[in-house]
């Protein structure tokens, strides 16, 4: 009864890890493949280069597979050390989100000024040698969202030391249009208009955050279920 009980767990367990397994994967080939198309998009943070979607996708995909990965061998081998090794790195994983979560939420405030002041320091990279990354991406922010600056559009003359903007925050593009008048630029802080639109889009994150939970405490009860059963196994056989 025991080791049929152990045989169920164990299958669960593998499919449930083989499925971790190949979304770490498709995590993994979308952070490649946006690395490899996208390269030239780049953080826009002066303290966080590296920082960057495809660079965040490629480092959660691996680690998500080497998680998967154990729980796999773990459940197949039907070993301790390994059930228990996936086990751990599960919760802290799980315990590190919800460690930001919290943080996030209790720090809002002082997360706001930093990121603001982080941005705008980022904008004395614009153009320059070496970051054309970050040149458009700030590009493409300030088209799509229909905004320019950090702030306002007045961040962009101490970058120039001139009343002007680049030519991304101009309502019609056109060739040197950031030399021209205010009334042909946006007006919207980028800030705060991408900040209302995760706010707009914030179900979505939450019932993704919600899933991804579920997902690991599922995990770590079929972790710990089989190696409570593999400990009374060996202890019935011996």
């Amino acid at each position: 009864m025991a080791r049929g009980c152990l045989q169920g767990v164990k299958y669960l367990m593998f499919a449930f890890n083989l499925l971790f397994w190949l979304g770490g994967c498709g995590v993994l080939g979308v952070g490649i493949w946006l690395a490899a198309t996208q390269g030239n998009f780049a953080t826009l943070s002066s303290s966080f280069p590296s920082l960057s979607a495809a660079n965040l996708l490629i480092v959660t995909g691996a680690f998500v597979m080497a998680i998967g990965f154990v729980g796999c061998i773990g459940a197949i081998k039907e070993n301790k050390c390994l059930l228990l090794t996936f086990f751990v790195m599960l919760l802290l994983v799980f315990l590190l989100e919800a460690t930001i979560a919290i943080l996030f939420f209790a720090y809002t405030d002082k997360i706001d000024r930093y990121a603001q002041r982080d941005l705008k320091k980022g904008l004395h990279l614009y153009g320059t040698q070496g970051n054309v990354g970050l040149t458009n991406a700030w590009s493409i922010i300030q088209t799509d969202f229909r905004c320019c600056g950090v702030s306002n559009y007045t961040d962009w003359f101490e970058v120039y030391n001139a009343t002007r903007v680049p030519d991304s925050c101009c309502l019609e593009f056109s060739e040197s249009c950031g030399l021209h008048a205010p009334g042909t630029w946006w007006k919207a802080p980028c800030y705060e208009t991408v900040k209302m639109w995760l706010q707009e889009n914030l179900l979505a994150v939450g019932v993704f955050g919600l899933c991804t939970a579920l997902v690991q405490i599922l995990g770590l009860t079929f972790a710990m279920t089989m190696y409570c059963q593999v400990v009374k196994a060996d202890t019935y056989c011996t």
